[in-house]
């Protein structure tokens, strides 16, 4: 490719990606296939994103560098223009032609993985008072379109968009344990905090001679009955990518020394139920 001038094209959109948390050093990586792109990669992209697009580059420049603020080493920023396909999740109007700027990771010759007129799905907000432009919603925030990605992300889609679908959990907020009638029994009930202030909970329930049980209760209706969520689905990740590793010491914990030890044991038990939260995108 040509490193060409194109200042005047690119200068709002630059500002706007400036706004835009910088991501962490790392080592140059290939932008990961759709094939290890885990369901917290997807999620992470899609959750509250205004626009999800499906759209194909036809023009990619590469910005000089000592215009790329923030840009990780090894990596490009590139000026894209590109033709709409077709829109996947959102409901703001777009013309034909896409204007934005993405970071990409270069090969040893300083180039990134091809994907001029490939598809391709961006994840981004509109610019406003500026038609036709875009801000990806992370600096890396395009990916590779196959008809698997496709399926795979209007699946997290549909459950983003599900009418009372789990609520963004933001920490702990109380952990009080019960002790039952007989040695071994009792239930311990987590009170998360959560972005949209609703109620949200965890409970672990055990019996003598039984193996502990444990849901979870995006509601204000809270039972020890319902099953745990299954691994890659949206209760899972709200819970598994966001929940802290141990129970906060700044949670409102019962005061009981047992009761307490109690908590902290059961909170443990949730998080090694949950297992990893694993991530490809760095």
């Amino acid at each position: 490719m040509t490193r060409i001038s194109f200042r005047s094209a690119v200068t709002v959109t630059l500002a706007c990606l400036a706004a835009t948390p910088a991501l962490g050093d790392s080592r140059p990586l290939p932008p990961p296939p759709s094939a290890i792109l885990t369901y917290a990669d997807l999620a992470d992209l899609a959750d509250q994103v205004p626009l999800v697009i499906r759209a194909q580059p036809r023009k990619v420049v590469p910005v000089e560098p000592e215009r790329a603020r923030g840009l990780r080493p090894g990596w490009g920023r590139f000026y894209v223009e590109a033709k709409t396909e077709g829109v996947i999740a959102g409901t703001q109007p777009l013309g034909p032609v896409l204007r934005y700027l993405v970071d990409l990771p270069l090969d040893a010759k300083g180039k990134p993985v091809p994907f001029k007129k490939k598809s391709a799905v961006l994840f981004a907000r509109t610019v406003p008072a500026r038609p036709g432009e875009l801000q990806l919603v992370a600096p890396d925030a395009q990916l590779l379109w196959d008809p698997a990605l496709d399926l795979r992300l209007r699946a997290v889609l549909k459950e983003l968009y599900a009418p009372r679908a789990p609520n963004k959990v933001t920490g702990v907020r109380e952990a009080i344990h019960v002790g039952g009638d007989l040695a071994g029994e009792g239930e311990t009930q987590l009170f998360l905090s959560t972005a949209s202030g609703e109620p949200a909970a965890v409970t672990v329930a055990r019996k003598p001679g039984e193996a502990p049980r444990w849901s979870v209760s995006f509601s204000e209706v809270v039972s020890s009955d319902a099953a745990p969520p299954a691994r890659d689905s949206l209760g899972w990740y709200r819970l598994a990518c966001f929940l802290p590793g141990q129970l906060p010491s700044g949670a409102n914990i019962s005061t009981a020394a047992a009761d307490r030890a109690a908590a902290v044991r059961d909170y443990r038990f949730v998080i090694e139920q949950l297992g990893p939260c694993p991530r490809s995108r760095k």
